[in-house]
């Protein structure tokens, strides 16, 4: 079986590529080849497809190029067949219990199976821990297509590096890992993706090492801003700013100028337990990694009682007060709610009967109402607020002025009372003492 011509077909256009998986990471990857090559895009979401179709990116990662891409955008799985490279991009989410859901995957590789034909190169791009590629994928597509792998198709790994709402650090600047199963296929897998991949791309030896990478990448992210929030919890025992600590550190030349926050979304949130879940399996239980995480999933709460702590000491009953907190999102000028670590501040606020009003102009109300049961009000219409928490770094509340955060604030009560809560550090240290409000940063 030839593998070694999918490269020179997807040019002339004799082939296709097709991706499994429209979301964050799917999505901007199928827009991007199509500039150069055909590609179906594919997602088992009709109402996502028809949304593409008419030129709506409810993802807001590609925007206006929605309108012009010539991606053959499909909910039939059928279509599959029309390709010889497949990527798929579907979630890798952890269940309750912390450990790794396969089940997107593992769906996907039924429908990959159910639809390969002979000759095709198939790339996952979900993060997993390593050996689930070839020790779950592998079989699930052999055994629904009746074709071998190594013999018939071939499979390659290379892991998504998508940084959604980043505008800097795009798909095609970002240097991309790849892997195949064998030469030929991490040859052809490489000169494929760099059709598109400006930055250029980084083969390692295997497919395990590939998905080693991700997993390893992002759980130190996840420890470095851990160990942050750890500081900034000694900081507030102390009654010093930890912004100022840290800026004071980081004129170090060997500073990695990490900051604390909450760490949610679908990557530095969840991959530490892909990595953690793969060790223990082998028999290694991870001292830092779920330490770390420990740490990290505290954060919401601490916040709450941050704020609850200031408004007792404002003179006010948190029971009574009226809570507003400004942003919902897992990040900053991102739509993406998923794993957000603002539900963690609400859930604790809820816990001492107290109902904050939430706001976020990015979130679809829709998804925070079936997520979180979280009611999403429009900014114009908030009620006037005791305490407001900006829990998300948008645009829209980071170039608010001192003024406009007042303005937002009940009329009567005096400005020692109004609290605010920065917990993105948004706002200048001068311009939070000049305003007279009781404020709190992390």
């Amino acid at each position: 079986m030839e593998f070694n011509n999918i490269y020179n077909g997807l040019i002339s256009g004799k082939e296709k590529l097709a991706l499994v998986g429209l979301g964050y990471v799917g999505m901007p990857i199928a827009v991007e080849f199509a500039k150069h090559i055909n590609v179906i895009g594919f997602d088992i979401n009709k109402q996502r497809v028809e949304e593409y179709r008419n030129g709506i990116d409810s993802t807001n990662e590609v925007g206006e190029a929605i309108k012009n891409t010539t991606v053959d955008f499909t909910y039939d799985p059928a279509r599959l067949s029309e390709a010889r490279f497949i990527v798929v991009a579907v979630p890798t989410p952890v269940k309750d219990d912390n450990s790794p859901d396969l089940r997107p995957v593992e769906g996907a590789s039924r429908t990959v199976g159910q639809n390969i034909k002979p000759g095709t190169i198939v790339v996952f791009e979900s993060t997993v821990y390593p050996g689930v590629t070839e020790d779950i994928c592998v079989p699930i597509i052999e055994k629904e297509s009746g074709l071998k792998c190594g013999v018939d198709w071939k499979i390659g790994y290379s892991p998504e590096r998508i940084n959604p709402g980043d505008r800097v650090h795009t798909l095609t600047n970002i240097r991309k890992v790849v892997s195949g199963m064998d030469e030929e296929s991490a040859r052809e897998i490489q000169k494929v993706y760099d059709i598109v991949i400006k930055a250029g791309t980084f083969p390692v030896s295997n497919i395990k090492t590939a998905e080693a990478v991700k997993v390893v990448e992002n759980s130190q992210r996840d420890i470095n801003i851990a160990f942050m929030n750890e500081i900034a919890m000694i900081c507030d025992r102390l009654g010093i700013d930890t912004n100022e600590v840290l800026d004071g550190m980081n004129t170090k030349w060997n500073a990695l100028g990490f900051k604390p926050g909450l760490v949610g979304g679908h990557c530095i949130g969840v991959d530490p337990y892909y990595l953690t879940n793969a060790a223990e399996k082998l028999g290694y239980h991870s001292q830092i990694i779920l330490n770390g995480r420990k740490v990290n999933d505290s954060m919401g709460g601490f916040v709450a009682d941050a704020a609850i702590k200031e408004m007792i000491e404002a003179g006010m009953a948190p029971k009574k007060a009226t809570v507003v907190i400004l942003g919902v999102t897992f990040k900053e000028n991102c739509p993406d709610t998923r794993n957000s670590k603002v539900v963690d501040i609400i859930n604790r606020l809820k816990e001492f009967d107290i109902q904050p009003i939430v706001t976020d102009g990015w979130a679809d109300p829709e998804v925070a109402k079936e997520e979180y049961g979280v009611d999403l009000v429009d900014f114009d219409k908030l009620p006037k607020a005791d305490c407001i928490i900006v829990a998300v770094g948008h645009n829209e509340y980071r170039s608010m002025s001192m003024g406009k955060i007042k303005e937002m604030f009940k009329a009567d009560i005096p400005d020692e009372e109004k609290v605010l809560v920065d917990v993105k550090s948004l706002y200048r240290m001068d311009e939070l003492k000049a305003s007279g409000m009781r404020f709190w940063r992390l």
